[in-house]
């Protein structure tokens, strides 16, 4: 598909050979510099792309997916559905931990059993293990895996899960991760040091069973301001960046020592609501800054009538600079459950005055707009927009931009009436779905990074008649009609999909992925 493969190069595309590198780094190690924070090292903690993205450096999956998000063999050569509820998997022998220890399918069972019991995870990864109902030994290297009733989704899931050894990972904590003591995976790089915030060191693992990475050594920086971040790439103090900031783009693209990448993302941009609240919504007050004693976010003519304000197409062309594509749902054409004929909403002032003097509120009201300052590109500059754009139809709008650790916590606590962040989704509509939509449910898994608390019963019962079902093709219209469903209800506001840049000195080349993690394995000597 076109969207996958859109990777650029300042003289020609750029790609990379399917087998191992010919040439080898005059500079066996590899500094890069990412521009968001990597808050766990435990990779069961937070579903965070920034984490994701170390996760699979250290750790690897049953089943990988490829810069196209297309599943690939992983720690499972192969995955087969023997029946509706069941799925056999045959695990890769000879692959063996950091520490020396033999992968086999006991860490697997171990893996499932941990997910769901991460303390204090704020974001967690439990609905991939919910459907599961038993997982059997069959040998050493086979498990056979039932599912509560059909589940055509399991090898899909799998590709969210990093596996652990149980021998090694029995007991212990998210801060023995972060502390270095318990990141020790199967992956192709094994950590050797980790200074929270600022960087992780890593190093080449010389028994690697997949493709070998082509720098022995990584330093992989956060840099989290933009500035700081061009200007360590075209001093020289980094070969690769990430997330480059949309105003250096032109600059970046007409420097000889520089080559870049980019592809349209699985990353949605949106707005979420307090929808948990019937009374006073904390950061919501009158026209003249009196608490209202009713949520007015609860209202679905004000939803519409703050997503109607907003201007996307303008946000991406001058915020944005074209880095991103305005949407009205989670995804690019091409993925498995796009809706079609279902455009990105134009702006009507006139039309949400109308919607807000319908729900009572002639006036407008005051409401603050929180968001992350370092996180997205642009983040800080986007809610600046949106605010504007909603004091122009009466709603008064503050905007509170945060770092991002504090800004996520808080966001989880659900302490927030409004407020801009992200999604990375599989490419599949359950997934989103069961993440920010289905009604918050810790038995299930459901509504893990739902931190507006949005619930519609209706839509939690699409959503699981969508998951049993096999046959693809009705599974992605149940899918349609449950995204539909969330958008009509203004559920979320989408604003655009981000377009995923990398940058790199002249020597280099990188696979870009539509995941956007940045993983050092996918750069190599050009």
């Amino acid at each position: 598909m076109a969207w996958t493969r859109r990777i650029f190069a300042l003289l020609g595309a750029l790609s990379l050979a399917t087998g191992p590198a010919t040439a080898q780094p005059a500079n066996p190690t590899l500094n890069m510099a990412v521009g968001a924070p990597v808050t766990s090292l435990d990779p069961h903690f937070h579903q965070l792309s920034p984490n994701n993205a170390v996760a699979a450096m250290i750790f690897d999956r049953l089943i990988n997916t490829d810069g196209q998000a297309r599943m690939q063999p992983g720690l499972a050569e192969s995955w087969t559905a023997i029946a509706p509820d069941v799925w056999e998997f045959k695990l890769r022998r000879g692959v063996r931990f950091h520490n020396g220890n033999e992968f086999t399918a006991e860490d697997v069972v171990f893996t499932f059993q941990r997910v769901p019991n991460v303390p204090n995870s704020p974001s967690s990864f439990a609905a991939f293990v919910r459907p599961i109902r038993n997982v059997e030994v069959v040998d050493s290297h086979t498990l056979r895996i039932t599912t509560n009733g059909p589940y055509p989704l399991l090898p899909q899931d799998m590709t969210n899960l990093y596996i652990l050894d149980r021998e090694t990972h029995q007991g212990v904590t998210t801060e023995d991760f972060n502390a270095g003591r318990a990141a020790i995976g199967t992956g192709p790089y094994r950590m050797v040091s980790h200074r929270m915030g600022d960087r992780i060191e890593f190093e080449r693992n010389e028994q690697y069973f997949g493709e070998r990475p082509a720098f022995a050594r990584v330093n992989y920086r956060m840099i989290t301001n933009d500035s700081a971040r061009t200007a360590a790439l075209l001093a020289g103090d980094v070969e690769f960046i990430d997330q480059v900031p949309t105003a250096d783009l032109a600059r970046l693209r007409q420097d000889q020592r520089i080559a870049m990448s980019e592809v349209t993302g699985l990353r949605l941009i949106y707005l979420s609501f307090d929808h948990h609240r019937d009374d006073a919504s904390p950061f919501v007050t009158d026209a003249e800054g009196r608490p209202i004693p009713r949520n007015p976010l609860r209202d679905i003519r004000v939803r519409r009538a703050l997503s109607m304000a907003i201007d996307r197409q303008a946000i991406v062309d001058r915020v944005m600079e074209g880095a991103g594509t305005p949407t009205a749902q989670f995804f690019p054409p091409g993925i498995f459950s796009f809706i079609n004929e279902f455009p990105a909403q134009r702006p009507d002032p006139e039309g949400a005055r109308r919607l807000l003097a319908e729900a009572g509120f002639p006036n407008g009201f005051r409401i603050t707009l929180h968001g992350p300052n370092d996180r997205y590109p642009n983040d800080g500059r986007v809610i600046q927009a949106i605010g504007q754009m909603w004091t122009r139809i009466g709603v008064r709008t503050a905007v509170e931009a945060q770092p991002w650790t504090t800004f996520v916590a808080r966001a989880g606590r659900g302490e927030f009436s409004a407020f801009l962040i992200g999604w990375g989704s599989n490419p599949e509509g359950s997934h989103p779905l069961r993440n920010l939509i289905a009604t918050p449910n810790r038995d299930r898994g459901w509504g893990a990074s739902n931190r507006g608390r949005y619930s519609n019963a209706a839509i939690d019962a699409q959503l699981e008649q969508a998951l049993r079902e096999i046959d693809d093709a009705r599974r992605e219209q149940l899918l349609i009609a449950a995204q539909r469903a969330a958008f009509e209800d203004v559920a979320i506001v989408p604003l655009y999909i981000q377009t995923n840049i990398w940058a790199m000195r002249r020597n280099l080349q990188h696979a870009a992925r539509a995941d956007e993690l940045t993983r050092a394995q996918d750069v190599r000597p050009r």
